[in-house]
């Protein structure tokens, strides 16, 4: 089990909210618009003051620095400061936690990553970064780039290491960055870890491949673009609009910027400036080196891969399309909460037949398909719902995988709990955009063109047998790859959304099962979303695992809609459906 701790009345099972058990709460979107709210530099420095003042509880030594990555208010006045730390002026990988204070700024609790002090001998190092990267990219058969000095607090003790980036490798996918950590006295090398979270997996791939499938994707019919209006006669640049015809979407509007009287980039200004850019087949490492999208009629792509911009329309639609969702529902302000659109970068890379989200690009890139098994850019809405959450989750709670394998694959709770929030938040970034042309549901990748008709579902998650998705929590989720792990927390968000047994919502017939046989009536996904993204954002860890998953949505839901009504009733009864309950929490160390 990760070593997450969940200390002081922060995520407890039954936790002390603050309305009264079944008092009202104002809105079904309590925790939304406002409730991502930045806090002030007075509300970081209390939460600073506090978890020195509480070091029993945060595992803060007079040694270490903490700097904050991430500060909310939520609508009842509680603060939550996410913190990563340094020691000695060197940063810590693993020693994330959050600290949580009342409206008055009290001390409430804290959730951390790992329950051991983080401290080492010295953090002068043996090896030079030179050798040290080196190890790496022998370790990862590719090329090493930077290596940073770090403290690893991830494998139950603190060690001095360096961290180095990786790219290429035997069986590396295609654009991939891994950072591998090396002990900077015995170099050995320690582990190794995604920075582009994919799409495809590995695991995935190879199965396709033995089986023979190929992906035949169900895209839509083809369009013209319609006449562009908006434009400006005066002043530039300004917002125009215009229009796309779409690869898997439609025909669309598109908001573009129009940079003189017949000149318009695909660039957004309304939303951040989130804009497409062309990667021209390179596996380009920074968005700026893409080439700007522009034309002199607004009018963009003609809805078939024949025409290299018809996937940048989907793109920049897919990357608009989720701002507006994470703005509208949570009140989010772009990936980081600091206003900026994301990017994206289409025709990624030589035959690369997946999507990625890139941190260190801070973008978006999508491979045009590797031409046997993925024949399609893979731009369609969901894959960039998806992706783009992978973004949000960086920026928060940031959960890693136990280990990787030589293929790259991942495992462990936490890495499952990752590959979850980005399938919950990419179906309901489908639901909020609500198109016709690619409706609404609760699977993903259904528009890949596989012949079970999706990827993944939330509903039942193990009818996904290309993963060997699983529907419920056993024992094996320890160290279970992680998009067959995801299964158990989707299907809890499912049953809290949506209710156990039959249904069908829009055209798609569900029927969910329960691991104990009992009845879940759902609460809407609406308040579904609300209570998982505050415990993502509030209650969640680089290490949680499925029951402090649990215990992180109960207490968001206690803090939005009191800790003795329907809401939190209904979450306790969602993960005892898949399995997951107080009494079978494991101990430490399992």
């Amino acid at each position: 089990m990760a070593a997450a701790a969940t200390l002081a009345g922060a995520a407890t099972a039954a936790p002390a909210g603050p309305s009264a058990p079944g008092a009202p709460v104002s809105s079904a979107r309590a925790g939304g618009a406002g409730a991502t709210q930045a806090a002030g530099a007075d509300v970081v420095k209390a939460a600073r003051a506090a978890a020195t003042a509480h070091a029993k509880d945060t595992g803060v030594g007079a040694k270490e620095t903490l700097v904050v990555k991430d500060a909310l208010v939520d609508p009842e006045g509680k603060r939550h400061v996410r913190f990563e730390r340094a020691y000695r002026g060197v940063p810590v990988v693993g020693g994330d936690l959050v600290v949580h204070l009342d409206a008055k700024g009290g001390y409430l609790g804290a959730t951390r990553a790992v329950g051991h002090r983080v401290a080492v001998p010295s953090v002068t190092p043996k090896l030079t970064e030179r050798q040290a990267a080196a190890k790496a990219a022998a370790s990862a058969r590719g090329t090493a780039g930077k290596a940073e000095l770090v403290v690893d607090a991830t494998a139950g003790k603190a060690v001095l290491a360096y961290r180095v980036t990786v790219t290429g490798g035997h069986a590396a996918e295609k654009g991939a960055l891994r950072a591998v950590t090396v002990d900077a006295s015995s170099g050995e090398v320690l582990s190794t870890t995604p920075l582009t979270d994919a799409f495809i997996s590995p695991k995935l791939k190879a199965a396709l491949r033995a089986k023979g499938r190929t992906a035949a994707p169900r895209t839509g019919a083809t369009a013209t673009p319609k006449a562009p209006a908006g434009t400006s006669t005066t002043g530039f640049p300004a917002q125009a609009t215009g229009t796309g015809a779409s690869i898997f979407d439609g025909s669309l509007q598109l908001t573009t910027t129009q940079t003189a009287q017949n000149s318009f980039t695909l660039k957004d200004p309304s939303r951040g400036d989130a804009e497409t850019r062309d990667a021209g087949g390179k596996e380009l490492e920074r968005f700026a080196d893409g080439k700007a999208l522009t034309n002199s009629t607004n009018r963009w792509g003609n809805g078939t891969a024949s025409d290299p911009v018809s996937a940048a329309v989907d793109a920049q639609y897919g990357i608009t399309s989720t701002f507006d969702y994470y703005k509208s529902v949570f009140g989010r302000n772009g990936v980081k909460n600091d206003g900026k659109g994301p990017g994206a970068l289409v025709h990624f890379g030589d035959k690369v037949g997946n999507a990625f989200w890139s941190p260190d690009c801070g973008c978006m890139l999508y491979g045009d398909g590797d031409g046997e098994t993925f024949k399609q850019p893979l731009v369609a809405l969901d894959v960039t719902g998806h992706e783009l959450s992978h973004g949000v989750i960086g920026a928060t709670a940031n959960f890693q995988p136990t280990r990787v394998d030589a293929a790259g694959n991942q495992f462990g709770e936490a890495g499952s709990l990752n590959e979850s929030f980005a399938d919950i938040f990419g179906s309901g970034m489908e639901f909020r955009t609500n198109n016709p042309e690619n409706p609404p549901n609760y699977l993903l990748g259904e528009k890949l063109g596989l012949d079970q008709q999706f990827l993944r579902r939330l509903d039942k998650p193990s009818l996904d047998r290309l993963e060997g998705t699983v529907d419920y929590w056993d024992k094996g989720s320890y160290d279970r790859e992680v998009h067959a792990g995801s299964g158990v927390s989707s299907h809890a968000f499912y049953l809290l959304a949506e209710g156990s047994g039959k249904k069908t919502i829009g055209k798609v017939a569900y029927d969910s099962p329960t691991y104990d046989g009992s009845t879940v009536t759902g609460i809407g996904r609406d308040k579904a979303e609300q209570i998982f993204y505050r415990a993502l954002t509030r209650y969640m860890v680089s290490t949680t695992d499925f029951h402090q998953a649990r215990t992180a949505t109960l207490q968001a839901a206690a803090d939005i809609y009191g800790s003795g009504g329907t809401e939190y009733k209904a979450v306790d009864k969602a993960w005892a459906a898949v399995n997951v309950t107080a009494a079978n929490t494991p101990s430490a160390g399992h």
